[in-house]
């Protein structure tokens, strides 16, 4: 069988049990199903089809990779007990939180030119969706209903529940459905693997929070969990959600030319985030639970994934919970929207750790992303596949930057092993080599290539027109732009095009061009993050970005979550210093319902503060119960009303304050991340 008929083949085994059902999946918020994708038009006016080259280069693909390995699509049906019985998953606000039926172009018997074929394969196998019995009458999940999985433990009286997705809709959803398949049982635990959203946002569609604090109901996580899943979102949380826009193309319609997929599942649901503070958190190497007849040893995994994330093993079952550390794909080390960058070595000896403490006996692997798999002998093949990508990318990264391959050429440089290229599991959906070897480098040895130039090198806009001049102008650079795209070097062509746009933002007809060579690298990529980047940018440059974007804001548990001296901290990012330029005040904090004191000053144009102190010489003391700051916290009161209402107390001058609170800057995500594109 020749192999366009092999990724037909792969396609077509979509259309059988646990592929299809009722379809949910992509949140994501201004998303919309794009109402041409099922006859493969392009949403966009002024979109291209695939360019001769990108077909061709697909094709190549369609004959080299392995597609007859249908082992992934056989574990992903495995287990399938139900579909679920609705299309769409509605948010408290009214708007659609969760959609997989925007995503049911991919169920088509056909491939897409303009998709890679390895991630339209990803793609299809992020549609099995419903419910799953993992361990027979055991271990169950819920997949599709948000990014991540939903799994559920049957323990001797209830549901002990790994991960609750993003959203209190989906996740209340979710275990409306398992409870009417399988018959209804009470919430008896949660565990939270780690500290991103998508695995503890739902908590309140699950349990009450006055069960969680009374202990009723244990609420399990990883050390330092509250203080990741708040601090991530805040410090520089208003950038992040501007390039969310990219990475997550979260304003591209759902298309085989736009959204297709996002590696770990389809999108995010769009609902309402909330958080509980976990009662019990796992602090050692390895802790062992038993919670309503059901033994659980919990492997601290800090700094791969996650800073504070966590495996389990399910010794009763011989099985375990690879947490969001082994998936359907290798993961980011640097993520495109923005994060700290995380340690591949690390990542890949904690794996390491699991195949011998777990791997040797275990008969199932599960996770909080993708499918399980089953059998001793693949689910060695997978942690051990895992493992080397994740080591084999910091060793030989390090290998060729101590022979002098630098940060801004290590993309070009580093391959990935011809031994691991034949395996799904080695491939990275969610990272990319390119992006991943840069961050590997960026870890150890910093951003600065060691070039003298690049050092402090001009900003684009003020080096871009010293290049056109130089080049001979925007004519001469449209006409060598357009002549590399016609021959299908779109790197060659973009990096001219870069810098005629940024010179020119206004120049419509290069935005143009260079949107048709974005378009054409976003259909070839095989990451999601990367091709989402390329179509958004493109998208953009042709049409300015789109209005209506709303700042991000925290919820209230957010809110009630963040430690004082981490609000205090933002604070100082807030503060546009040339506004309080030369002035010095020194202000105490006292919050007497939860017994905090804080020193904040003010010099240098910079805000700082230090916890258990009190100045004896202070301009000012504040005084006011931690509940209430939650208010000004949440921007849904002020230092004066609360005064007023005598909720607050200022001894001493007051003005100095005030001055210090306008000169707050209140950040949107409307800023342009490409010339020319500012919304209005």
């Amino acid at each position: 069988m020749n192999n366009c008929k092999i990724i037909s083949l792969v396609v077509a085994l979509g259309l059988t049990g646990g592929f299809t059902g009722g379809a949910q999946a992509a949140g994501g918020g201004a998303a919309v199903s794009d109402p041409n994708a099922l006859q493969g038009k392009h949403f966009d006016a002024k979109g291209k089809p695939p360019s001769t080259y990108t077909v061709e280069l697909q094709n190549g693909l369609r004959a080299s990779l392995p597609f007859e390995d249908q082992r992934d699509f056989e574990e992903a049906r495995q287990g399938f007990i139900a579909a679920p019985p609705y299309k769409q998953i509605m948010a408290e606000a009214g708007n659609v939180a969760w959609d997989m039926a925007s995503y049911e172009f991919l169920l088509q018997d056909k491939h897409f030119d303009s998709i890679n074929p390895s991630l339209q394969r990803q793609a299809l196998l992020n549609m099995a969706y419903g419910l799953y019995e993992v361990v027979p009458g055991k271990v169950y999940q819920v997949r599709g209903y948000d990014l991540a999985n939903i799994s559920f433990i049957k323990g001797d009286t209830g549901w002990i529940i790994i991960d609750v997705l993003t959203a209190k809709e989906t996740a209340r959803a979710a275990l409306d459905f398992i409870n009417a398949q399988l018959g209804k049982r009470p919430v008896v635990a949660v565990v939270i693997s780690h500290s991103h959203a998508d695995h503890f946002g739902g908590i309140r569609g699950v349990v009450d929070e006055a069960d969680v604090r009374s202990g009723k109901v244990p609420v399990i996580a990883p050390a330092g969990f509250m203080e990741h899943a708040i601090a991530e979102n805040v410090y520089a949380g208003n950038a992040m959600t501007r390039r969310l826009f990219f990475q997550y193309g979260v304003l591209l319609p759902r298309s085989p030319f736009g959204h297709v997929d996002q590696s770990i599942g389809k999108n995010t649901a769009s609902g309402n985030l909330g958080l509980i503070a976990p009662n019990r958190y796992i602090s050692k190497d390895f802790e062992t639970l038993t919670i309503d007849g059901v033994e659980m040893e919990f492997q601290s995994t800090p700094g791969t994934e996650a800073p504070a994330e966590m495996n389990t093993w399910f010794p009763q079952f011989n099985a375990f919970w690879a947490a969001e550390n082994i998936t359907g794909t290798i993961h980011n080390i640097y993520t495109l929207r923005g994060a700290l960058v995380r340690d591949a070595l690390t990542w890949s000896k904690h794996i390491n750790t699991a195949l011998y403490r777990y791997g040797q006996t275990a008969e199932v692997m599960f996770a909080s992303h993708s499918w399980p798999r089953f059998g001793n002998a693949r689910i060695q093949e997978v942690m051990r596949t895992q493992r080397d990508v994740y080591a084999n990318l910091n060793n030989a990264v390090l290998h060729a930057a101590n022979q002098g391959v630098t940060i801004n050429e290590i993309h070009n440089v580093y391959k990935l092993p011809e031994s691991l290229k034949s395996n799904w599991a080695a491939h990275s959906y969610h990272g990319s080599e390119e992006h991943n070897s840069r961050a590997v480098i960026n870890r150890y040895l910093g951003y600065w290539d060691a070039n003298p130039a690049t050092l402090m090198p001009l900003s684009p806009r003020d080096s871009a027109p010293l290049y056109v001049e130089m080049m001979g102008g925007a004519a001469k650079i449209m006409a060598k732009g357009q002549a590399l795209a016609d021959q299908g070097k779109y790197r060659e062509a973009y990096e001219i095009l870069n810098k005629l746009v940024y010179a020119e933002p206004q120049n419509q007809a290069a935005k143009d061009l260079l949107a048709d060579v974005y378009e054409q690298v976003g259909y070839q990529k095989e990451s999601p993050s990367v091709r989402n980047s390329f179509l958004a940018a493109a998208y953009e440059l042709r049409h300015g970005m789109p209005k209506g974007v709303s700042p991000k804001t925290l919820g209230p548990d957010m809110i009630r979550g963040m430690s004082t001296e981490l609000w205090l901290n933002f604070l100082g990012i807030s503060l546009d210093g040339s506004k309080v330029a030369g002035q010095h005040f020194v202000f105490n904090l006292n919050t007497p319902d939860n017994g905090e004191q804080f020193v904040v000053e003010l010099s240098n144009s910079t805000l700082t503060n230090i916890k258990g102190q009190q100045a004896k010489d202070a301009d000012l003391t504040l005084t006011l119960n931690r509940s209430d700051l939650e208010q000004v916290m949440a921007r849904q009161t002020t230092f004066k009303e609360l005064a007023a209402a005598g909720k607050a107390r200022f001894d001493g001058d007051p003005q100095p304050f005030t001055q210090l609170m306008a000169a707050m800057t209140p950040f949107t995500p409307n800023f342009e991340l490409l010339p020319g594109t500012r919304a209005e």
